[in-house]
């Protein structure tokens, strides 16, 4: 995500977690408690989340798709709406992309939307046996939290001082360690973000178990893992008006998709590194923050599937659920994905994550699959 996001950040960040629960905590930190409870989402097969935040766009629903119609209004952040199709407009709005998604209502320019869906899942009403934990989907369009201790991430206590919910979205992933209700039926699950498992600051939530699907061995297991690892490379253009990453087998192109890498321009630069580089670091769902202090900061818990290539930077090839701009560089210096794009890369990279080894780290020069990035002039 961010190039100046180091090793050092991550240990820095492994070092602050909290301790053992022995207990199945209710009692939110704030005083106020606010009532989990899933949103009514429109129906749809598929539906799109306001991803974009106001302070830096505004989203607006449009008679037609031209950027220049005027607004029938503008939408929330997080507001969800039906996914109908997508269609080309007149001119790029923002960004290179001119798609807009055709709601029913009226027309949203489309890197502003999540592409989500409204799945609930049957909760676990009991730990599996013998485990500490599992790793879960969120696979509705957005789930609040309730946070249970006292906030450590930067992110977290800023959001609560606009007294506001903690949320993941759809497509994060978590590590979920208890299982327990609310006394009225209801099960909740409790998303702990330690140290140890997805190097977050150490907060712990609560949350509704309806929004979560627990990843099957047979989803993470190794794509292609009869292939020599040596003959796997990845090819990435971060070129501004490419941005298109290539999966090779030899010489054989097996996977394509458009990807988000670094942004250069207005308030940073955020290049992606470039030259010839390898996999290093694996782990199902890592916390991302950087420069928390300043205005070109983020704090980002559960982004799934991160394949770090360059640690020293912070770079990896991740699911993005904040924007769908893919084609456009708009990243601080990670590699954006759709996260079903990041989850086939995650799973086909050498050395391999499997579902009782959920992280891999590597030093030089036993290393992963190669990484080359390259950035030319547009042709």
């Amino acid at each position: 995500m961010n190039q100046n996001f180091s090793r050092r950040d991550f240990l820095k960040i492994a070092g602050a977690g909290l301790g053992a629960f022995t207990s199945f905590a209710f009692n939110p930190y704030k005083p106020t408690r606010y009532p989990l409870e899933l949103p009514q989402f429109p129906a749809g097969d598929k539906l799109g989340r306001v991803a974009v935040t106001p302070n830096y766009y505004s989203t607006e629903l449009k008679p037609s798709p031209n950027k220049d119609a005027p607004a029938i209004r503008n939408l929330n952040q997080d507001e969800v709406v039906p996914w109908n199709r997508v269609v080309i407009g007149t001119d790029a709005y923002y960004g290179f992309s001119r798609s807009w998604v055709d709601t029913g209502e009226g027309y949203v320019y489309a890197p502003h939307l999540q592409p989500v869906h409204n799945q609930l899942n049957t909760p676990i009403t009991a730990m599996p046996e013998g485990k500490q934990g599992f790793w879960a989907e969120v696979t509705v369009p957005y789930v609040d939290l309730q946070i249970q201790n006292s906030p450590i991430s930067p992110g977290i206590k800023y959001i609560l001082s606009l007294s506001q919910m903690p949320r993941l979205y759809y497509s994060q992933i978590a590590w979920i360690d208890q299982v327990g209700s609310d006394g009225n039926g209801k099960v909740l699950y409790r998303y702990n973000e330690s140290p140890g498992h997805g190097y977050g600051y150490g907060d712990t939530f609560l949350a509704e178990a309806e929004a979560f699907r627990p990843l099957t061995v047979e989803e993470v297991a190794p794509i292609n893992p009869d292939v020599d690892p040596a003959t796997k490379r990845i090819e990435v253009d971060v070129t501004d008006q490419r941005q298109y990453l290539s999966c090779f087998e030899g010489d054989q192109e097996v996977y394509f998709c458009k990807i988000s890498s670094g942004y250069n321009g207005g308030q940073g630069t955020f290049s992606t590194p470039v030259g010839q580089q390898a996999v290093s670091w694996k782990i199902f769902s890592v916390h991302m923050a950087a420069n928390t202090s300043s205005d070109s900061g983020y704090d980002t818990m559960g982004v799934s599937w991160p394949t770090f290539f360059n640690t020293s930077a912070g770079a990896a090839i991740h699911a993005a659920f904040w924007h769908n701009d893919f084609g456009t560089p708009r990243s601080h210096g990670c590699i954006n994905a759709l996260p079903e794009d990041a989850k086939w890369i995650f799973r086909w990279t050498a050395p391999a994550v499997t579902f009782d080894q959920p992280e891999i780290r590597m030093e030089w020069p036993n290393v992963g699959t190669v990484v080359d990035v390259v950035k030319t002039s547009a042709g």
